[in-house]
């Protein structure tokens, strides 16, 4: 367990889940996309987060998915697979899946749309936890979820299951995350989920970010931990102010949508989604392949490398 603590740190990338044209998952691009992700510095692959579309996934493609990302990865990096459902008997099987197939750790997302109480995330979680040897991160993205889940109840989950060791706060409130850093000490993992906020994350003392613009820009979302690790705190501001304008595009509407159809434009995957989700406007669409342009990416404004 001290192992992996020190080793999910940095830049954990969420990879998106690529479909085929027949709207089957693309594991052959899912693979490609993992393999430029590490050999671009990224320091851990996630996927079936937020970004990965987990809800529009049957259970069989999100196991698949998990089998595809061990092999893929083969140890170079942890991996840290999304196995959360507002489903617990969902999230179990899952978990256990993620267990058997040689994952590093698992992101459980807070139960969405039933809107739970503190007692219920409570038990939910430290139910989850104790039924797996896997090290687990929650993922606080109420945003998405309606619930919020409360410093005080993760202190109260990871006194019950020490296998909990850090959490994914997709939370604009940072005095939130200083809470859990105070009241779980600075060696517990705490993650940027919210691309803009990267920075003042590790300037607070968290571990890294789980950021959806490393898909586009793997090696700087990653130089953004390096340079923070290293105390060139000036050096990493002017990087932050540098990803802004991607930060702020990708999420113009829902994501994957608008970082999907960046990696089109990038010709890195098919930018297809499943409803309820649609391709992002006309409008949209220009602007990020302007943005694109701009960070180097593209050959030509609107067209691939």
């Amino acid at each position: 367990m001290k192992a992996i603590h020190e080793r999910l740190r940095g830049s954990i990338t969420p990879v998106v889940t690529p479909f085929t044209d027949d709207n089957q998952v693309d594991h052959e691009t899912l693979k490609s996309l993992i393999n430029w992700q590490i050999r671009e510095g990224s320091h851990g692959i996630s996927v079936t987060g937020t970004t990965g579309e987990p809800s529009s996934l049957t259970l069989e493609e999100r196991e698949a998915i998990f089998k595809t990302t061990v092999s893929a990865v083969a140890g170079r990096v942890p991996v840290l697979l999304g196995s959360g459902s507002t489903n617990v008997d969902e999230t179990l099987r899952l978990t256990h899946s993620a267990e058997m197939l040689g994952a590093d750790a698992v992101l459980i997302i807070v139960p969405y749309y039933n809107r739970p109480s503190q007692e219920g995330l409570y038990q939910y979680f430290t139910t989850v936890a104790r039924s797996t040897a896997l090290p687990v991160v929650i993922y606080n993205i109420p945003g998405r979820t309606a619930t919020n889940i409360e410093p005080a109840t993760v202190k109260r989950i990871c006194h019950t299951a020490n296998n909990v060791i850090g959490i994914k706060e997709s939370n604009r409130d940072f005095e939130q995350v200083t809470k859990v850093l105070h009241l779980m000490g600075r060696n517990f993992l705490v993650y940027s989920g919210i691309e803009a906020l990267c920075f003042p994350m590790l300037a607070l003392g968290g571990a890294g970010h789980i950021s959806a613009t490393a898909n586009i820009l793997p090696r700087e979302v990653a130089d953004l931990y390096n340079l923070a690790a290293h105390g060139e705190w000036e050096k990493a501001r002017e990087l932050h102010y540098h990803l802004y304008p991607l930060n702020d595009a990708l999420f113009w509407e829902t994501n994957p949508g608008p970082l999907k159809a960046a990696l089109g434009m990038m010709d890195k995957i098919r930018p297809h989604l499943r409803l309820p989700l649609v391709p992002v406007s006309s409008e949209h669409y220009q602007g990020l392949a302007k943005i694109l342009h701009q960070y180097g990416v593209l050959a030509k404004e609107g067209g691939t490398e």
